[in-house]
């Protein structure tokens, strides 16, 4: 069983940022495709990044160069540095982990929610204009 906790929400201004943390358990973060999820109020849940057990990264186009997903093998810890957020950011941030390796391997895979079996508690994350 995996267990999965959030910290680091916050709210900040436009152009600020944030490092969020997912402390994961039962499994090391090396052996987990993880990945950050988003939901923002009123809208579906959106895949926004993952890291495969080989270290290989994916993510949405709207948070490129500007949101990075890093593990510590050391710490067991996932994180999502963020930088220049912005309003549209806005929404609680859920980390995911599954030990199925194809998730991780293709974009389709890693966007449906029901492919991860291990969810957060979520963080929120609000940024003001």
């Amino acid at each position: 069983q995996v267990q999965l906790v959030e910290s680091g929400g916050d709210s900040v201004q436009a152009g600020g940022s944030l490092r969020l943390s997912c402390a994961a358990s039962g499994y090391t973060v090396s052996s987990l495709c993880m990945g950050w999820f988003r939901q923002a109020p009123g809208k579906e849940r959106e895949w926004v990044t993952s890291i495969s057990t080989s270290g290989s990264i994916t993510s949405t186009g709207s948070i490129k160069g500007r949101f990075t997903v890093s593990r510590d093998n050391t710490e067991n810890t996932l994180y999502l540095q963020m930088n220049n957020l912005q309003p549209e950011d806005t929404g609680m941030y859920t980390c995911a982990a599954t030990l199925n390796a194809r998730v991780c391997s293709r974009t389709d895979y890693a966007r449906r929610s029901a492919n991860w079996s291990y969810w957060g508690q979520g963080t929120q994350v609000t940024v003001s204009s």
